[in-house]
């Protein structure tokens, strides 16, 4: 049984890969296509960042989805099997399609979907989820208003400027703006799959359970999860942006609005403002849904004939999908491997772990 637990952590770990790989997009189009990097620069950028955010905003995010959204009572190791399975089908299938959805939202659906399989609607802790639907409609909102604000000001800031002075500068600046935007990106996203581990020991047992403690004290910021989550998790993550999701990125930097320099700024500010702020706040929102408002808020703001809004009609209804899509593909996944459990015990007691 020690082996299957190891194996859904991979499992986990491999997920945390996969969403830096869909949601390179996120940390790298804007300073991409407005060729400040090229991709593979742009990728090993996003990739420091993502990984040294393990050390800077604690783990709030971690403890909410570890244990403040599903009754852990309800929980089993198939239960975060299946649900993360939901999560990197649902994943793929979006990744194919270059829509620019929410890794996040696919995860807690995903595991949502498998634990209601198992025990049903009330298996979910209301309250604990409030904050992330809420935010399903607040994060794109104020990544807008954010990216247009910043266009208002820096816009009146320089327009004396030259505009080759201006582009030179905002170019540099990217550089701050993008790290900055992968730090919210690392400190948001990888909690979420800590989070995930955390409730698969817990469920393992008290001896499993064990293996989370241990977290340590940086920048001012509590990290209760253990280091060596902390680190594999980031790490995952930060390798998955380093490969990058290259059929996302087009969609994120260019189809949505034309971006320049100072455009590209202004978006990256703004959503790594919104990831930042939730994240200290321990609020798992979607990162994706961050940028992509902040995008749009930044063609608003220039010109809203320059949006593409059919573009964002779409991406808008990815989002409304992710949620029971991916929740459905878990839960069928659940019901799959519960399923099979019985076939090969014979209709008796599904194995759990025991003791080490």
């Amino acid at each position: 049984m020690l082996t299957l637990i190891i194996v859904i952590i991979l499992v986990a770990l491999v997920f945390d890969f996969l969403n830096g790989f869909h949601d390179a997009a996120n940390s790298i189009a804007t300073i991409v296509c407005t060729r400040v990097l090229t991709p593979a620069q742009a990728v090993m950028w996003a990739a420091f960042f993502n990984f040294i955010a393990a050390f800077v905003f604690g783990t709030r995010v971690a403890d909410r989805v570890g244990k403040g959204m599903i009754d852990t009572e309800a929980v089993d190791i198939y239960v975060v099997l299946a649900g993360l399975l939901g999560a990197i089908i649902w994943n793929i299938i979006t990744w194919w399609l270059a829509l620019p959805t929410s890794s996040s939202h696919a995860l807690l659906s995903g595991y949502a979907g498998a634990a209601i399989a198992k025990g049903g609607m009330g298996v979910l802790i209301l309250p604990g989820w409030i904050p992330v639907l809420l935010f399903i409609v607040l994060s794109p909102i104020i990544g807008f208003v954010l990216a247009y604000i910043n266009v208002i000001i820096t816009s009146y800031l320089f327009r004396n400027a030259r505009p080759r002075k201006v582009d030179s500068l905002f170019r540099r600046l990217q550089l701050v703006s993008a790290g900055l935007y992968s730090l919210g990106h690392g400190t948001n996203d990888a909690q979420k799959t800590m989070g995930i581990i955390v409730a698969l020991l817990v469920a393992a047992g008290p001896q499993y359970a064990a293996w989370t403690e241990g977290g340590l004290h940086l920048f001012g910021r509590q990290h209760e999860i253990a280091l060596w989550i902390i680190l594999s998790c980031n790490g995952a993550i930060a390798l998955g942006t380093m490969f990058g999701g290259w059929r996302i990125v087009k969609t994120m930097g260019d189809r949505i609005t034309r971006l320049q320099p100072i455009g590209g700024f202004c978006a990256e500010t703004a959503g790594a403002m919104t990831l930042i702020g939730t994240a200290i706040n321990g609020i798992p929102i979607s990162t994706t849904h961050a940028i992509t408002g902040a995008i749009l808020g930044v063609g608003s703001a220039h010109n809203p004939k320059s949006v593409r809004w059919a573009w964002g009609e779409r991406i808008v209804m990815a989002w409304v999908l992710t949620l029971p899509c991916s929740a459905f593909i878990a839960a069928i996944a659940y019901l799959l491997i519960h399923g099979f459990l019985l076939i090969i015990t014979g209709g008796g007691e599904i194995p759990h772990p025991s003791p080490m």
